[in-house]
């Protein structure tokens, strides 16, 4: 069984289309200005870089930094095919270690889920100490209600003409197997099957809150999808600010 994103990667942004990028982008954008975040800002957990090619577009200087190979170089593609401005590099969200101090952090669309709840601390160390003093992290993780009542124990499946997507979710104890397979169309018009396992962790906002204290960071605010109410919502977004020295 191959890794999560080995073969997704290459389907990640088109089974993805419904979730309306032009606007999640925004989101931040509107909040980072409002922030006065800085321009020089790391994606962690960028996948194929539509987050980081929106604001490159818009002015800042981006870094997208993910664990998959297959998914920077999709990634390094589309920016290229773009016009945008992204420099990409390989590293894992719990050691990550940068030479360089940015202004902001963004971590969107489910990147700390892969992490062990173990592992959750040390992972929001490692954004902190590639922060600068007062920098920026803002993250976001699928909610325990999503995890739980919607995606764990039900079978997900996306239809398209060139590609289709199957996932048998299971939930054991705090996380969320995925089996996932895609059936892709090839030029002669058969279908090539692929397979890959994901694990997603459900992490309880209070957990999140309490490995964040540990970290150094202060949380400014905790709500749901694109600023909407957090009861109900399939993500919480947590926009935080470093406040000790790393």
């Amino acid at each position: 069984m191959a890794q999560a994103y080995d073969f997704l990667s290459e389907w990640f942004e088109t089974l993805n289309d419904d979730c309306d990028y032009a606007k999640w982008s925004q989101y931040f954008i509107d909040g980072l200005s409002r922030l006065n975040a800085g321009k020089n800002g790391l994606e962690l957990g960028c996948g194929s870089g539509a987050f980081c090619r929106a604001l490159a577009r818009a002015g800042y200087r981006m870094t997208g930094a993910d664990l998959s190979a297959p998914m920077l170089s999709k990634g390094a593609r589309l920016a290229r095919e773009e016009g945008a401005a992204v420099t990409f590099v390989q590293a894992d969200a719990v050691k990550f270690a940068s030479p360089e101090k940015y202004d902001f952090i963004l971590s969107p669309n489910d990147c700390y889920n892969y992490v062990p709840p173990e592992k959750l601390a040390r992972a929001f160390r490692s954004a902190a100490s590639a922060l600068k003093k007062e920098g920026i992290f803002w993250f976001d993780v699928s909610s325990a209600y999503k995890l739980r009542e919607k995606v764990a124990n039900n079978i997900s499946v996306d239809d398209r003409d060139e590609v289709t997507y199957l996932s048998l979710n299971s939930l054991s104890g705090n996380r969320v197997d995925m089996e996932v397979t895609l059936f892709v169309r090839e030029a002669d018009g058969r279908f090539r099957r692929y397979d890959e396992s994901h694990t997603q962790y459900i992490h309880e906002e209070e957990d999140i809150r309490r490995a964040l204290a540990l970290a150094g960071f202060t949380v400014l605010s905790a709500e749901g999808h694109l600023g909407g109410e957090k009861q109900g919502s399939d993500r919480l977004n947590f926009i935080c600010r470093k406040t000790v020295k790393s």
